[in-house]
């Protein structure tokens, strides 16, 4: 596993952190609140992509299908 997915999975959540923070103090807690849903689901996205990733690995190692 590449250490570069964990910081970049670890600087999108700095980011959406101090984004969400900055908007909830503006008075706008939805886009806060969407802000963090989006980030939520950008990192999900990365890591469904690794699962693939793992499970295309495991199938070539163990010659299935």
């Amino acid at each position: 596993m590449d250490v570069d997915i964990l910081f970049k999975i670890a600087a999108i959540g700095i980011v959406i952190s101090i984004l969400s923070k900055v908007l909830d103090e503006a008075g706008r807690k939805e886009q806060a609140q969407l802000t963090t849903l989006a980030g939520v689901v950008i990192v999900l996205m990365m890591v469904i992509q690794l699962v693939n990733q793992l499970f295309s690995s495991v199938k070539t190692l163990f010659q299935l299908y």
